[in-house]
């Protein structure tokens, strides 16, 4: 790799958007990779640049660091990803995507009349919950989307 393609960490931190700290985090966690220098300097492939970018649009729709780490760790190591490379991780996030979707529109559906109303309504309200009978079904919510809800 030609010296030239590698970045500093401020370099990389700046273009990304995201703070020194907050790259060196990602790099604890395998999401990013460096290299060092003679003098034990971080220095990053150009292509972190992209990965950057991957790790906070994942982020932002709600994906876990491992989910992410994991689709990560199916792209190549030894060379900058190609547009298949990111189509192939793409598909496999599809259906688990389109779930997330689904479930967010059932819950806006469903709650914007109810949520601050205080109706209570016990034939359609989801948090209504007399006598705490939904305790004993376990830990959350009970009655929320499927796909919303930790232990789904």
């Amino acid at each position: 790799m030609d010296k030239r393609d590698l970045l500093t960490v401020g370099e990389v931190a700046e273009r990304a958007g995201v703070s020194v700290p907050t790259l060196r985090f990602y790099e604890s966690k395998g999401l990013v990779h460096s290299t060092r220098t003679a003098g034990n300097q971080r220095r990053y492939a150009r292509h972190t640049l992209r990965r950057l970018a991957f790790v906070r649009a994942a982020q932002r729709f709600g994906l876990s660091l491992a989910e992410v780490g994991e689709a990560l760790d199916t792209l190549p190591s030894d060379r900058p990803p190609t547009a298949r490379d990111w189509t192939r991780l793409s598909r496999r996030w599809h259906d688990a995507l389109q779930s997330r979707i689904d479930a967010l529109v059932e819950l806006r559906d469903t709650t914007s009349g109810c949520i601050g109303c205080g109706c209570l309504s016990t034939s359609s309200c989801p948090i209504y919950n007399p006598g705490d009978e939904r305790g004993a079904e376990g830990p959350g919510a009970r009655r929320w989307p499927q796909g919303l809800r930790d232990d789904a």
